[in-house]
């Protein structure tokens, strides 16, 4: 695909206005005909903007789904290079949703890509290749979408101040593409990208927001590089558990998050409702013992953090043999650093993965601080008449 304006992009029929206006006013509800009256006015002033808000208003209306694409093609096509890129592809993908063949939508979306100046208009190319990426996905086409959303992503990446729009597209059709490859941490990535760019409340039906909160659980679980989960558990996507079949995974997120096994144990019952859980309960088991073992030293104080192999067995709870291969796992992840005394059978822990905090884990933090600040103010109440003595 060329990165400038495709010169061979086929020209639209010649417009002619009456005759445009006078066939739609015969063929459309007569809710719709006060929309066709004010695009005569408004083209033939040439007010472009104000016909855009308008095309807008008219596409919205539940009645004009059959005469969108018509209206697409027809009339917008003669004058789509005088309006804003952006909102001229917004129009498209708009209209583009009421074409159920594959193949003519996607020549659709296509034949509009050839028309839209990648250089000039670099929002409106990213949000039509995304959205083609995204069609290509749909009908199966993975090598497709992978090779539209790397070459929507070399332009996105250099632009800065996007359309919110422009990026929900491209982080969409990319958590998608990588849940349908089942690459659960890149899932996990983009799928958080995609729910900052939009807002679930007003953007996503009550289904929609289940599904993506159940998704991220399953990949927060599966992810072999994801160990804190808390930029999820603060995300308001994950009330949309509540009160369904599911709300046990919010449950278990927070259980993980917390490291605790206990809670862990109590829930593995529930494995099965989620076979690909279950299939995988060994590397699950293994993930909430190196959480365990996160939490054991971020609970520590910096000047506290060598402990026995024992006190790790009993807070894993693993076998006395298990724990030096736990403790050189967590360390391959760069889940902390540190150093193993096996002789002693000891690990030194010098620091662990900064985390996004829990409420509590945040009042936690908050105690200790407190418990520090009243350390320093017992030293200087102690050196403070020496200093005075010395002065």
């Amino acid at each position: 695909m060329s990165t400038s304006m495709a010169v061979d992009a086929p020209k639209p029929p010649k417009l002619n206005l009456d005759e445009f206006i006078s066939t739609a006013l015969s063929s459309t509800p007569t809710e719709l005909h006060p929309f066709l009256d004010s695009f005569q006015t408004l083209y033939n002033r040439k007010l472009w903007h104000q016909l855009t808000l308008k095309l807008f208003e008219f596409f919205d209306h539940p009645l004009s789904k059959p005469f969108r694409v018509d209206v697409f093609e027809r009339f917008v096509r003669d004058f789509e290079s005088r309006v804003n890129q952006l909102r001229l592809v917004d129009m498209g993908v708009k209209v583009a949703k009421e074409i159920d063949n594959p193949q003519t939508h996607l020549t659709f979306l296509t034949s509009l890509l050839s028309r839209i100046d990648a250089e000039k208009s670099e929002e409106a190319y990213v949000l039509l290749l995304a959205t083609i990426a995204h069609a290509k996905l749909l009908y199966g086409d993975l090598e497709g979408t992978k090779t539209d959303m790397d070459t929507a992503w070399k332009t996105l990446d250099s632009l800065s101040g996007v359309d919110s729009s422009v990026n929900a597209a491209y982080y969409g059709v990319a958590a998608d593409y990588y849940k349908a490859k089942a690459e659960y941490a890149p899932y996990y990535r983009n799928s958080l990208l995609y729910l900052a760019c939009v807002d679930p409340a007003t953007d996503m039906s009550p289904e929609e927001r289940v599904l993506r909160a159940h998704d991220l659980g399953i990949s927060a679980f599966l992810g072999d590089t994801i160990y804190n989960f808390g930029e999820l558990l603060m995300h308001p996507i994950l009330d949309a558990l509540d009160n369904t079949q599911h709300d046990w995974i919010k449950k278990l997120l927070f259980t993980f998050n917390e490291g605790n096994i206990g809670k862990f144990e109590a829930l593995a019952p529930l494995f099965p409702q989620e076979p690909i859980l279950q299939e995988n309960y060994p590397f699950l088991r293994q993930k909430i013992c190196l959480m365990a073992l996160i939490e054991l030293v971020f609970q520590r104080n910096a000047n506290d953090r060598t402990m026995s192999f024992q006190t790790i067995a009993e807070e894993t709870r693993l076998p006395l043999d298990e724990v030096e291969h736990l403790i050189m796992k967590a360390l391959s992840l760069k889940l902390i650093r540190g150093s193993l005394d096996q002789v002693d059978q000891k690990a030194q822990i010098t620091w662990v993965q900064p985390r996004v905090l829990s409420r509590e884990q945040i009042g936690q933090l908050a105690s200790r601080l407190g418990e520090w600040i009243d350390k320093l103010s017992m030293v200087e109440q102690r050196i403070a008449p020496e200093v005075v003595v010395s002065g």
